[in-house]
């Protein structure tokens, strides 16, 4: 890619923006704290009687199906809806998705209000791309071609696509982006995939629906995990770790270590 990618991190930073979640209840505190130190605010609230006004507000909705039931799944579709209507970008979080039916389900139903980001791990963009992939519990299993599996699935909803794995893969249907930074600690602590849904809130935020910004968020999360790696001791001090790595990153250090290029 060409450009700077610290730059649009510079730019969140300036503008903090109001980032609304609806998310699980096993990371909703990860999620409220990592909004913060990549730049944002976070407001999480997910009562339907709350949420169209706030969703109205914010800069950004992230909604994450982590742990879904009937209320929360009520919200989600106001959250969705509302801001399809007021041109509020959403990103959309569709964890388990092609685990169980109910859940691929509700990922679909969100996907029709046409969010701006959908961002998944490589099993569930598998999955609601229709080239297969598969998803046990909430971990990814497999996609049989990550990289397509991406692009069709943002040919075919109008969303920039995010699937992360070993290899990160972003699409907005046409490009195809391949991000090769981060740390095998992500995967030993729960909620950094739905902390990385908060960061892309930010971007999103500020940017609008910009593959650019979206690519900057998830390098500057990587980015700040690689780091983190080097200043813990294991999986349970990386999170903190994490969470002053990406408060601290700089600009430089951000251009420095990217790994973002055309796939």
């Amino acid at each position: 890619m060409n450009g700077s990618l610290s730059e649009y991190m510079r730019g969140v930073r300036a503008k903090v923006p109001l980032v609304h979640h609806i998310t699980n209840y096993v990371t909703v505190n990860d999620c409220a704290n990592v909004c913060i130190c990549a730049g944002g605010s976070p407001v999480m609230t997910d009562a339907i009687e709350d949420v169209p006004d706030m969703v109205s507000i914010s800069s950004s909705t992230v909604i994450n199906i982590g742990t879904l039931n009937d209320r929360t799944v009520q919200s989600m579709m106001a959250a969705a809806k509302t801001a399809a209507s007021v041109g509020i970008p959403v990103i959309l979080d569709p964890v388990g998705a092609g685990a169980t039916p109910y859940r691929t389900r509700i990922a679909e139903s969100i996907m029709a209000c046409r969010p701006a980001v959908i961002k998944g791990n490589a099993g569930e963009i598998g999955v609601l791309s229709g080239l297969g992939g598969e998803v046990i519990g909430v971990d990814s299993h497999g996609s049989k071609n990550i990289a397509e599996s991406t692009r069709s699935l943002a040919e075919k909803t109008g969303s920039i696509v995010v699937a992360t794995g070993e290899i990160d893969y972003i699409s907005d249907g046409r490009t195809v982006l391949n991000l090769s930074n981060g740390t095998g600690y992500l995967s030993k602590v729960s909620g950094t995939g739905c902390m990385l849904s908060s960061v892309v809130g930010c971007y999103v935020g500020t940017y609008g629906k910009d593959i650019r910004a979206v690519a900057a968020a998830v390098t500057a999360f990587n980015v700040a995990a690689e780091i983190a790696s080097d200043n813990c001791n294991g999986p349970g001090t990386f999170k903190p770790a994490l969470l002053d790595s990406l408060y601290a990153l700089d600009e430089s250090e951000l251009d420095a270590h990217a790994r973002c290029e055309e796939a």
